[in-house]
């Protein structure tokens, strides 16, 4: 938004301002009536008012987060409100997304049967292991039979003892064969097991991952703060029913604690400003909150005003280092920035100044008639000039021009003191308290004019 400009004097009626009132209701001892300013010491302010409004200092985004191998493309379920104010943790948004929700079941499922399976897998192969180690064991058994029945052997016939010794012999074979397949089993359980329990570890991997995305879904603030909603595609504020993707945002916390202030100048106020200007800020939806600051920086490359136009603003950042209330983000502010402050100088209303050939003269009121008197003019804003010379305080003078016949001397001022340069333009601006005005000048020195008669 751009500022309306109006350079000049701002806060309390000044000296200057109140002398300009009076002046329209006093009149000189003649018969001809001129309104008059009485010069004094006081406060001189250049000021251009602009318009700009605050926006946090620093401020969280949220966004939907980005996973590697996935992507959350879904719609708005629930949304807080905008300007609800949050705490840590608290659910601010979730999204609806039936295919990551419906990847996340299925693959829990399959997680399920794969537990199932195992377990089942195992029991299969425990009875299969047990029905073998019984085998083993009535084998060991017969044998040790057999091995008892030799030693019947001698009182056998030839036939017999040969049978004896086959069938032992077939018993050894018979457990040699055992043991052996016994440690195949083994070996093959333990495989049948380990394949199962690799493909339960990836399923559990995929559920983890899946299982994040599915958390994802439901937004949390990262920290306590004041809920600003993005915009949505149509550019109003997110709402129910709206599209959502990883990468979107979907607010911004704002601390509200701490604020700067945004002005979009146009060209003409962009140039007279420069940074490290003292800033006095006022409120239309707070009054009576003052705050103060000064520019921090100022973008050179422009923008155009609205969308087609060939009017361009420049943005400007300026700080709001004391304020009576801190105002919330987004508020309204008059930015009064101050372009030239010096104290305790003469300054007098501009149609007060008149030109005379290459001189700035005044009309200084006498007992009879005028004085026109030559004066060294200073800074100056559209309403006041700053007189460096030629003017002393407590003199009168006109704020329009009188009758040529009522001007009876004219003072000069010499020519050392009108080469030199401005006292204003040499003193650099001290650093100020904040609510103070920057820049101090010297005093305008005591009228060195040497007064002139005009012959009438």
């Amino acid at each position: 938004m751009t500022g309306n400009r109006n350079t000049g004097l701002t806060g309390a009626v000044t000296p200057v301002m109140a002398a300009l009132l009076l002046s329209f209701f006093s009149c000189t001892n003649n018969d001809t009536k001129l309104s008059t300013f009485t010069t004094s010491y006081s406060n001189f302010s250049n000021t251009l008012l602009v318009e700009g409004f605050t926006e946090p200092l620093q401020s969280t985004s949220v966004t939907i987060p980005g996973f590697a191998g996935g992507f959350i493309d879904g719609t708005v379920e629930y949304i807080l409100e905008e300007g609800t104010i949050v705490e840590e943790g608290q659910v601010m948004c979730i999204i609806d997304c039936p295919q990551i929700q419906n990847e996340y079941e299925q693959i829990t499922i399959s997680l399920e049967n794969a537990e199932t399976g195992l377990n089942k897998t195992k029991a299969d192969l425990n009875l299969q292991l047990a029905l073998l180690e019984a085998q083993v064991k009535t084998n060991e058994a017969d044998t040790k039979i057999s091995q008892m029945d030799s030693l019947q052997l001698a009182f056998l016939s030839p036939s017999q003892r040969k049978i004896k010794e086959l069938e032992l012999e077939k018993a050894i074979t018979e457990k040699a064969r055992y043991e052996k397949k016994l440690e195949a089993l083994k070996l093959i359980q333990q495989s049948e097991v380990r394949k199962l329990e690799i493909e339960i570890e990836r399923l559990k991997i995929r559920a983890t991952a899946v299982k994040e995305r599915v958390d994802a879904l439901t937004i949390k603030a990262p920290r306590s703060g004041l809920v600003i909603l993005a915009n949505s595609s149509s550019g109003n504020k997110l709402q129910v029913g709206d599209n959502l993707w990883t990468g979107r945002p979907v607010a911004t916390l704002p601390d509200i604690n701490a604020m700067k202030v945004k002005i979009l100048a146009p060209e003409s106020d962009f140039k007279l400003i420069s940074v490290n200007d003292s800033i006095s800020y006022t409120f239309d939806a707070m009054p009576g909150n003052i705050g103060t600051g000064k520019i921090l920086k100022k973008t050179p490359i422009g923008q155009p005003y609205k969308r087609g136009s060939n009017v361009k603003v420049f943005e400007i950042e300026a700080s709001l280092d004391d304020v009576t209330t801190m105002p919330e983000p987004g508020f309204t502010v008059n930015c009064h920035i101050i372009l030239k402050q010096v104290n305790d100088v003469i300054s007098i209303p501009q149609i007060a100044l008149f030109d005379d050939d290459s001189m700035k003269v005044v009309f200084v009121q006498r007992k009879k008639g005028f004085e026109k008197r030559q004066v060294l003019a200073d800074v100056s804003s559209t309403k006041e000039t700053v007189i460096a010379a030629g003017l002393e305080e407590g003199e009168v003078i006109t704020l329009n021009k009188p009758k040529l016949s009522l001007v009876k001397t004219l003072v000069t001022l010499p020519d050392s003191l009108i080469n030199q340069p401005a006292t204003t333009d040499e003193t650099p601006k001290p650093e100020i308290p904040p609510g103070l005005p920057p820049g101090m000048v010297m005093p305008a020195p005591p009228n060195t004019a040497q007064p002139v008669t005009v012959n009438q």
